[in-house]
């Protein structure tokens, strides 16, 4: 469900996802992972950009995701690949918090 000021898509409850953790949802026929890590939200790509794996069943650890599948490791805030075997960065989507709700816009970041 879009929100009426159009801010994105209703995607969670801010309590479903602690500090430290993640959560895979989809968006518009997109799979996206929400991060919260240090207190900040963050969203991606859920699929690994070298193998068919979804992000949300690796490991999350300061700010980086670990893919369960060939340990590819990506920035969760910026979506860059951090070495090898990934080579391609992850998308990365604005996400917002407000009135205890998460919300998704499917409109990509651009990149520097």
């Amino acid at each position: 469900m879009t929100s009426p000021d159009g801010d994105g898509t209703v995607v969670a409850r801010s309590e479903e996802i602690a500090d430290g953790e993640m959560l895979g949802v989809h968006v518009d026929g997109r799979s996206i992972a929400i991060y919260r890590s240090e207190g900040r939200l963050y969203a991606t790509g859920n699929i690994c950009t070298h193998g068919q794996a979804l992000l949300t069943d690796g490991w999350l650890e300061d700010g980086v995701i670990e893919c369960p599948l060939h340990g590819g490791r990506f920035d969760i805030g910026s979506g860059a690949c951090l070495g090898p075997p990934v080579d391609e960065p992850l998308a990365t989507y604005p996400v917002s918090e407000r009135d205890g709700e998460i919300r998704v816009s499917t409109r990509t970041e651009a990149r520097p």
